[in-house]
This record gives C-alpha cells, structure tokens and sequence, in this order.
C-alpha cells in the first residue's frame, strides 16, 4: 500500500511504525474471510482491510478521529485472526492499538459512554473494587432482561456476565513464595492477574498446585498488577503503561542481577495477559530507561501451557474418560501463536480432545468488548456455542478467564480453565464446575 506521509509525521516513532505497516498491506483481502465482525455484518470498514484505509486516512491527514472511524474501529476485537491469515505478515495489532490510543486523544465521546469506559478502566484492574462491585451486581442480576436495549444493551451485558454467585477469596491468593515439592527443577514469577483472580480464583489456585507438584518454586511479587491490556485496547495509553511499567519493575526484581533468586520464566494462565506481556518490549521500546528492561521480561513470558510442554509432564494418575471440547483463545491461537500445546497436553493427559469447527472465530469476550458491544458480541457467542455443543463434549477448556465467562453465559456445559484439567489428571482435586458431572 502506498503512503504519503511527511517527513515532519515520520519523525514521531508511532507514525513511522504505522507507516511500515501499511505499507506492507497488498489489498488481497484474505484478511476478510476470517474477520468475526465481517463475516457477521458484512460490510467492507467492519474488516481489516476496511479499517486500514481508515486508519491510513486518518493518519495521514493528522485528523481527528470522526464518528466513522470511531463507530468500525470499536467494533474491532482485536482477535488477530487476520494476522494469522495475512500472507503478508500486516502486523494489525501494532496500527489498531495506535488507531485507538488516537481516537481516545482527539475524539470526544458521548458522555455515557466516556463514564462507562471510566469505570471500566478503574473497576476491572483492582481486584478488591471489583469483589465489590460483582457482589453488588449479583443482587440485581435477576432484573437483567428489564434492562432491555438501555445504553445500548450495555447495562443488561454487564448483570448478565455477572456471576450468580462470588467466589470466596482463595488462601492461595496472596503474594509470596510457594515452594517446590522434592528437589526444585524451575523458579518462576505467576502473573496473579486482576478480574480471573476474583472471577475464578480456583484457575490461580491449579496453577501453584501443579507447578509446585512439579517441582517449580512458584513467587508472586507483592508489586506485580494488572498486566494493562484493558485500559491498553480502550486506547488508554497513559493508564496502560503505567501497569506494564510497573510490572517490569517487580519482575526485574526477582532477576539475580538485581539481588533476588532469579526466575527461568514469567508465568501466565490468561492468555490476553500473556499476549500483551510478551508485546512489552514493543511497547516500551522508546523508553530508554524500560526498553532494556521490557524486552527481557518479554522473552521470559510463557502461557502455563507453553511452559508445561517444556517442562514436561507426569503421566495421569485419574482416567477420567472426559471428552472435552478446546476453545482456542483468540489470544492464544492468533495471539501468541500457540496452536497445539495444551490440546496435545490434554491428550497426554487422558482426556478425548476434540477441536471446534471454526475454531478461528472470536467468541465475542475480546476484553471488555462483551460490555462495550453487547449485541456483536451475544452473536459471536451464540454461533461459538452452537459450534461447541455439536461436539457433544462433557466439559469445555480452554485458556482466557473472558472466554470462560462468555462462553459459560450461553451453554449449560460447563466450562473450565485447561490447567485445571491437567492438575486434576495429575492429583489434584476435581474442578469443582464438573462436581455434578
């Protein structure tokens, strides 16, 4: 794709970076067949291809963002899956993200909206405000249909992803060194996350257990947040980077240079974390005191999967004769490029792997794009479910906390984290959602 920016424009690093990208789109169109939001509506500017000509009219004018822009570039999910299909390697992700971060600067938006983002971007990060909120969703949760298209759905979104009920505070769920059993083979950092800890804190829980089972000393630094990739995909840089920054610090400290023990890897059981963690590098790369830094804690990321597989693991000590349906995050298949590993480690582990038909179409979670596009996002998961149950499987895996919530709101299957089946294939206790199964 030609460009025409000035030298002026070029001069700043994300401009020049967009222009790279753009320039390597060749308007094939493959992008098209496998974008969710086209193969729904239907329309050219809800497709990559159409966002990038957005995008680059955007930018080149050094304009504003408009409603048009505004209006096809939310409906984006950031699934990647047309990075998957390029076969020009368009990196999307690095021009969409700059695309938002430009539209959160020079557009105004509705006033509702703007309070709805806000609350989001100060609510899902901190895990004791969101209890709290969660708590007091669930007493209304009954009075979502009467919510109706109010909002724009929104309101009657967020009740109904509300959980019936929430999960009490796990004595795992604290910062601190969780020591190997038998001799120690690995020292790994656990990314204890933000809303999985207060959605599902029995995924953090199987993560410590098995790990430590398998001889990995476990550490949680006490400084170690939100990885920032929800306020990162609201365009929110200035919040987004004060988490990433904020991470590389704690995680720099537990290296042996800077007088810890040191750690063999960054561990991650939500794929979307794990998918921006390993992007930090990029993303710090013009901060001369964090990009060194970034790029390391970046290379040292692994999803529990990828770093299972390496690690190796035992043979299962329960045959449990399950047949499980894997859905592949978005984040994980697209993301980080992570196809195979956990169905493999599901097999080896005992379990009937079953793969999803269309498998490469989002689920409609992507973050905080269930709350902030309700009525794309219920279609997604009601074709993804629908997918899913024609494999007639007994339990659904797979490797994102927002695939779990959005997927578990349209099936009565239940639905669990992968590292919990491995832990409980492996001796530890059965998942508690396959207790009635």
């Amino acid at each position: 794709m030609q460009t025409n920016f000035t030298l002026a424009q070029l001069a700043d690093p994300d401009i020049a970076v967009a222009n790279q990208i753009l320039r390597s789109c060749v308007h094939c169109g493959f992008c098209t067949a496998t974008c969710p939001t086209y193969a729904l509506l239907g329309d050219e500017l809800d497709s990559p291809r159409g966002r990038i000509y957005l995008i680059k009219d955007m930018l080149e004018n050094d304009r504003d963002a408009g409603e048009q822009e505004v209006k096809h570039i939310d409906r984006c999910l950031s699934c990647l899956s047309c990075m998957t299909t390029c076969p020009s390697g368009v990196h999307y992700m690095h021009l969409v993200d700059h695309a938002r971060a430009h539209i959160e600067r020079t557009y105004t938006r509705p006033f509702l909206d703007r309070a709805l983002r806000a609350l989001l971007a100060n609510l899902l990060p901190r895990p004791g405000l969101f209890r709290w909120a969660l708590s007091g969703a669930r007493l209304v949760r009954p009075l979502a249909p009467l919510a109706g298209e109010l909002f724009g759905g929104r309101l009657r979104a967020m009740l109904e992803l509300a959980p019936k009920t929430v999960p009490a505070r796990s004595t795992l769920d604290r910062p601190g060194v969780f020591p190997a059993e038998g001799a120690r083979r690995a020292r790994v950092a656990l990314l204890a996350g933000c809303a999985q800890r207060v959605l599902d804190p029995a995924i953090n829980d199987s993560t410590i257990r098995l790990l430590t089972r398998l001889g990995v000393e476990v550490v949680v630094p006490p400084a170690a947040g939100c990885c920032g990739s929800l306020t990162h995909h609201m365009g929110r840089e200035r919040d987004a980077l004060a988490s990433v920054k904020n991470n590389v610090d704690a995680w720099t400290a537990e290296l042996a240079e800077m007088g810890g023990e040191g750690i063999d890897a960054i561990v991650i059981n939500a794929s979307g974390c794990g998918t921006t963690v390993k992007d930090y590098g990029f993303m710090l790369r013009e901060d001369p005191q964090y990009a060194g830094k970034a790029a390391r804690i970046a290379e040292l990321t692994k999803d529990v999967t990828e770093f299972l597989d390496g690690l190796g693991m035992p043979a299962p000590s329960v045959a449990s004769g399950l047949t499980v349906a894997y859905h592949s995050a978005c984040s994980m298949q697209h993301g980080q490029k992570i196809k195979t590993v956990p169905q493999a480690l599901l097999t080896a582990a005992g379990f009937t792997v079953k793969g999803v038909p269309e498998g490469h179409l989002c689920c409609g979670s992507a973050g905080t794009y269930n709350l902030l596009q309700p009525s794309i996002a219920r279609r997604l998961r009601d074709r993804k479910v629908r997918n899913i149950e024609g494999t007639k499987p007994d339990v659904i895996a797979t490797g994102n906390i927002g695939c779990m919530t959005q997927i578990g709101g349209g099936t009565a299957i239940p639905v669990v984290h992968t590292v919990q089946l491995l832990d409980w294939a492996t001796g530890g206790p059965r998942p508690e959602a396959l207790q009635a199964h």
